[in-house]
């Protein structure tokens, strides 16, 4: 859990700088292909449901408790041995309560990667959410038995 909680603050401490550095809005050139901004996702990962009703903003606030829940309960069912599926949950897990804690804290999430490619624009990020994509990655890359493995413990506990 140690770990999770330097996701964490390493996650709060980056939007705290973007916060007090960057006004809402501003982009800040850092090199080509690089910006830091500062915007508000309302949404979730990729801005995805950022027009979203309240409700359903509530509903995926929720799913994200759930989540978190199940993925503390899956890290303390694992093995230090399997420092795989460890570093995944807690990329996840990392991710996933770094954002929690701004939606509850501001009603939105702080984002401030931008990375493009001349005129095209990946949409702004943040390391919470680079972590939750590394780990996803990294899930599908996991060999069979070690998804195999996880899915033992979780049921013995």
């Amino acid at each position: 859990m140690a770990w999770v909680m330097v996701m964490i603050v390493a996650d709060q401490y980056t939007k705290y700088w973007v916060m007090s550095q960057l006004p809402l809005g501003h982009v800040y050139p850092v090199f080509e292909g690089l910006n830091w901004v500062h915007a508000h996702n309302r949404g979730i990962a990729l801005s995805l449901f950022s027009d979203a009703s309240q409700g359903w903003l509530n509903l995926l606030t929720a799913l994200s408790c759930a989540v978190i829940i199940a993925l503390s309960l899956a890290l303390r069912c694992l093995r230090a041995t399997q420092y795989r599926l460890c570093a995944v949950i807690v990329l996840l897990l990392g991710g996933a309560i770094g954002n929690l804690i701004d939606r509850i804290r501001w009603g939105y999430v702080i984002d401030w990667i931008d990375v493009y490619w001349r005129h095209w624009h990946f949409p702004a990020f943040n390391l919470a959410d680079a972590a939750i994509t590394l780990g996803a990655l990294i899930v599908l890359c996991l060999p069979h038995q070690d998804l195999a493995l996880w899915m033992k413990a979780s049921q013995n506990k």
